[in-house]
């Protein structure tokens, strides 16, 4: 059986779970197996779409001591659903929860895990094969998991969610976390979006911007931008260094990965360390007033010119379009 976390944000499935949910039913069809979701404090109206994303169980389990989302807390839980279920495969988005759960889990099951996978994996006997990208995104590595229990995490936005008709059967499950050690730090939380928007990990249009904005007074036509073309704000990590933007909106390979389906990069010069974290998108646009910058390298577009000329004009044309397709 292939058991996989899903998490509600609100009010609504994340679109990562179900990527998660369509993945774990194409390992359930290679293996010949079923899907079994497990939702933590959902209300079973939220739960619709899991079931048509492909799991035929449901897991739900109500906790106060929960709502923390506490790594420990989750890893305690989810095994206890793994060792219930008889789960040989169990399946994370690679978010922040999968970073701080799976490993866990992994070392709590002696299972082994691959992190980051970007493809479909392939059943070799009792072996799994799973793809994930390596040196900073310059590559791809085949990792084969051999051992009895297997935990796979995938790279949000790698995978089209797909809903059909299916519907699942939603089960209350009991846990005991009588024992579990945890620490819970309560921080203020903070938006990573331009007005209610995508979180990035999940975002399909991302508008970023760098030292080339030349301070955070600036940033309101970045905002703009995003706004109208209803896409998620990020930043480099000098950016978010220098305090000019928060770390959450800070993208590359010590910040957050995405794989978005438009990237818009204004004022970046491209450095390796932030290439690894957006390289995966499908569409780079760069916008750079530096002909030289190694941005442009790798983008699909690129313009070359002042930021603080091009970004209005862009933004008045998105206007025009808008209104003119209403």
């Amino acid at each position: 059986m292939v058991l996989v976390y899903t998490e509600i944000n609100k009010g609504k499935v994340k679109k990562s779970s179900l990527e998660a949910v369509n993945y774990a039913s194409k390992i359930a069809e290679l293996t010949g197996s079923t899907v079994t979701a497990i939702a933590i404090n959902a209300d079973a109206g939220q739960l619709e779409d899991i079931g048509k994303a492909g799991a035929k169980k449901i897991l739900s389990v109500k906790n106060d001591a929960l709502a923390s989302l506490d790594s420990m807390l989750l890893s305690a839980t989810i095994e206890q659903a793994v060792k219930a279920e008889s789960a040989k495969i169990i399946i994370f988005s690679f978010d922040i929860i999968g970073k701080a759960v799976a490993p866990r889990l992994s070392a709590r099951l002696k299972a082994g895990l691959v992190a980051g996978a970007v493809d479909y994996p392939t059943v070799n006997g009792t072996n799994l094969e799973v793809k994930k990208n390596v040196f900073s995104g310059k590559a791809t590595a085949v990792y084969s998991i051999n051992s009895d229990v297997k935990i796979i995490s995938l790279l949000p936005n790698s995978f089209p969610v797909k809903l059909g008709d299916n519907s699942a059967t939603v089960i209350d499950f009991a846990i005991d976390l009588t024992g579990v050690i945890s620490k819970i730090v309560i921080k203020e939380k903070k938006s990573n979006d331009v007005g209610g928007m995508i979180p990035l990990p999940e975002a399909e249009l991302v508008v970023s911007a760098g030292r080339g904005m030349k301070g955070p007074e600036n940033w309101g036509m970045i905002e703009e931008l995003a706004k109208e073309l209803k896409a998620t704000t990020a930043c480099s990590r000098p950016v978010a260094d220098m305090h000019w933007r928060p770390h959450h909106e800070h993208v590359g390979q010590t910040g957050v990965a995405i794989r978005p389906n438009l990237y818009i990069a204004i004022g970046i010069s491209g450095a390796i360390q932030h290439l690894a974290g957006v390289n995966g998108s499908k569409t780079i646009v760069v916008i750079n007033s530096d002909k030289e910058a190694p941005f442009f390298k790798s983008a699909d577009y690129g313009v070359v010119g002042d930021a603080f000329t091009i970004v209005p004009k862009l933004i008045e044309a998105v206007k025009k379009f808008k209104a003119n397709h209403n």
